[in-house]
């Protein structure tokens, strides 16, 4: 499926509208250059989730979880990781099998890990569209 995002707010509402039909064990990959729109996009998936928490990137922490909504959520950025057995040590296994929902930026660090099905979010710009112009492709759903 591939999605035109003309502004933020539209970027936002996919990310929401995924969030709700999100279920248990759900492993979401994330992709995008720098300035796409990642954190818009987890800020509305977290929404659609039913966190009402604010949700901003966990660059220097690597996960962030949130449990105020329906499913335990497990937001990853990989960005910085220096080894992936370094995930190891955060215990992701719990996070990908278990009860709630993981969306992982920059999952192609940690490629070996990742579970056999994941929904794969590409968000990429085009300038020649407009600064605030996003196509979105989602796979795997």
């Amino acid at each position: 499926m591939v999605i035109e995002s003309w502004k933020p707010e539209e970027t936002f509402e996919l990310g929401k509208k995924l969030g709700e039909e999100a279920h248990p064990s759900s492993v979401f990959c994330l992709n995008g250059d720098l300035g796409v729109g990642k954190t818009v996009f987890t800020q509305g998936f977290a929404v659609g989730l039913g966190i009402t928490e604010p949700v901003d990137s966990p660059t220097f922490t690597i996960v962030k979880q949130y449990d105020g909504g329906r499913l335990p959520f497990y937001h990853f950025d990989v960005y910085r990781i220096g080894d992936v057995s370094e995930m190891d040590e955060i215990g992701y296994e719990d996070c990908f099998y278990g009860e709630g929902v993981t969306l992982i930026e920059w999952s192609g660090l940690i490629r070996e890990i990742l579970p056999e099905r994941v929904i794969t979010v590409t968000i990429e710009k085009d300038l020649k569209k407009g600064f605030d112009y996003r196509k979105i492709t989602v796979e795997g759903m």
